[in-house]
């Protein structure tokens, strides 16, 4: 071998006799050079291993005379790759070393108190199809990975839970953690991927202090800007920012479903409970609806609301019914009064006495005779009877339309998100006056239904029928945006329209335990100060239910809610006969009433 060749040699042993580590993110392109061979030598055969095992082929692993390329990279890539050369002519084997370490995309440090629950954060990107949950693993002491034994299902007693499944938010709550608990955990997609790592710290807990109430029963606090409109505008911009927000929770737990709630009857039934809250159970509250720090304004501006609703034929209606053997505190009973119109009620001692006494306040309430509890949405341990409940309810709405739709019977087709097409009875007009706007932001075009009582209708309808266009308009979804529309729209010159809508009823029922603690409601679940409401001993958040109705007619749209917690045409047409999404607005209020969308009719 010549002087050159020698050196050349050399120099390739040099390099491949190196140990180099590589940091990189799950989801990336990684490519390891092994050696890149001097045009006057001949190329030598590549061998790579991984752990030491000869690579095995699969479709994110390839290799070539020079490197190897991993992509996408997943968690399962990291560990030791080494390349190796033999000279068939000196039979010298040179290697080359790489240490692969994933990073997750997020690295997070949880500090605990010893005997609390932990919640260790993981999160699907946006884009990602949830078709099943992550995978969570702890990290032994000799960095294997020990899966955790969690669980989907809310009754099954285990440590360790994912708190919203089938969601792009996967995180793991591990109830009662111990110093034993401490250290790393890791989420992987079920791809592998992974998509974040958990430090969990465990700290001593403090010795628990015992249940006191002292200092903290005092009645809400009086609005000094009674007549401001400044408060009434700050309660208003929260409500519709606190609709929206919930619009973004909704809409992830029923991807492929017609969705419906009143977001007016949700917060009406959080703001009633914020009567009562105080500490770190307040500002939650106050966080979760939107609401500035220690608002005083908010329940004399939800009174004035409510009275500005009575005239557009919306009737808010809340009701409290507690266990006979315990005491409300009277401020709270007072002050439910004052803005609630709802004094608490105690319970019989019979559960059928209870059942028609509270079926009687539903029926005369909402009009409607009702056989069974299903309107309850905040249930309290030890407060209330047969797991105690706390009732929250909403008058049902009705509004006609302005004008009028053919009230011949008529058939059309509605094409669904696969591009499927079914039969569904229709509402038409053709020459139906209203205003009609294309509005870039949402890339949908947006028609107003005027109905009587001060209320309109808008119907939001994406560009086509498929899923991607809805998705589009939802994401852009937000309080300021809506407002941006109401105003393009109703700015609009009315004109003689075609339309068509489908005939539908709506009927859903969302379980909210979920959504309260996407909104940050935590301790009403663990140990939430409601010394407003009850001082005597903890209550404890068990679950929050909310039912919504709504039906579109040939007379107009009826709706009731339930919280227990241009165009080239020359005559321009809107069909609706494909997914759209529905805004029930007051104009007088300028707030949401129902906020939903229809996949399938």
């Amino acid at each position: 071998m010549n002087q050159l060749a020698f050196c050349l040699m050399l120099e390739l042993l040099l390099q491949l006799c190196t140990s180099t580590q590589v940091q990189v993110v799950p989801g990336s392109t990684l490519q390891l050079p092994c050696f890149q061979f001097p045009p006057n030598l001949p190329a030598m055969p590549i061998s790579w291993k991984f752990n030491g095992n000869n690579i095995t082929s699969r479709d994110s692993v390839t290799t070539s005379a020079t490197h190897l390329s991993i992509s996408p990279v997943i968690a399962a890539d990291q560990g030791e790759y080494e390349c190796s050369v033999m000279d068939p002519e000196t039979n010298v084997e040179m290697r080359r070393t790489y240490n692969v370490v994933i990073e997750a995309l997020i690295t997070y440090t949880l500090v605990v108190g010893d005997g609390t629950d932990a919640r260790l954060p993981c999160n699907f990107l946006s884009e990602y199809e949830v078709k099943a949950n992550a995978l969570w693993f702890k990290e032994t002491a000799s960095n294997k990975k020990k899966a955790m034994l969690t669980s989907a299902d809310k009754n099954e007693e285990v440590r360790a839970k994912l708190l919203y499944p089938n969601d792009h938010d996967q995180t793991m709550s591990l109830r009662e953690v111990t110093t034993d608990d401490e250290g790393l955990y890791h989420c992987e997609s079920p791809e592998g991927v992974l998509l974040s790592t958990v430090r969990l710290i465990v700290n001593l807990a403090p010795i628990p202090t015992p249940h006191s109430c002292q200092g903290l029963t005092a009645p809400w606090e009086a609005c000094e800007d009674d007549h401001s409109r400044v408060a009434g505008s700050v309660f208003r911009e929260s409500l519709t920012e606190f609709s929206f927000k919930l619009y973004s929770f909704f809409r992830e737990s029923r991807p492929q479903k017609n969705l419906l709630y009143s977001p007016i009857s949700i917060n009406g039934a959080l703001t009633h409970l914020l009567l009562g809250a105080r500490s770190k159970t307040r500002l939650d509250l106050e966080s979760a609806l939107c609401l500035p720090s220690m608002f005083h304004c908010v329940h004399s501006e939800m009174k004035r609301l409510r009275e500005q609703l009575s005239y557009s034929s919306l009737q808010m209606a809340s009701q409290i019914y507690y266990n006979n053997q315990y005491n409300i505190s009277e401020s709270f009973q007072t002050q439910s009064a004052e803005f609630y119109e709802s004094e608490p009620v105690k319970l019989q001692d019979n559960s059928e006495d209870n059942t028609h006494m509270i079926n009687n306040w539903v029926a005369n309430k909402t009009k409607i005779k009702s056989h069974n509890c299903e309107g309850q949405v905040l249930f309290f341990y030890d407060l209330l009877f047969c797991s105690s409940m706390m009732f929250f309810f909403n008058h049902i709405l009705l509004g006609m339309w302005t004008v009028k739709f053919n009230e011949k019977p008529m058939k059309g087709h509605f094409t669904k998100l696969n591009g499927d097409m079914i039969p569904v009875p229709v509402l038409q007009n053709d020459g139906f006056l209203g205003s009609l706007a294309y509005v870039t932001g949402l890339k949908a075009t947006v028609m107003r239904f005027g109905l009587t009582g001060n209320n309109s209708l808008y119907i939001l309808l994406p560009q086509t029928y498929k899923a991607s266009d809805l998705q589009q308009v939802e994401s852009q979804l937000t309080d300021a945006a809506v407002r941006q529309m109401v105003d393009q729209v109703n700015s609009a010159t009315p004109q003689g329209i075609e339309v068509t809508l489908p005939q539908i009823k709506l009927s859903v029922e969302q379980d909210m335990t979920v959504l309260m603690k996407k909104l940050g409601l935590f301790s009403l679940f663990e140990s939430p100060n409601l010394c407003g409401l009850y001082a005597e001993k903890p209550l404890i958040l068990d679950e929050a239910k909310h039912k919504a109705y709504l039906a579109l007619t040939e007379k107009g749209v009826e709706a009731a809610a339930v919280t227990a917690l241009g165009f080239s045409r020359s005559f321009p047409s809107f069909s609706a006969l494909r997914p759209f999404i529905l805004l029930l607005w007051n104009d007088a209020a300028q707030v949401p009433l129902f906020i939903g969308r229809v996949i399938e009719p």
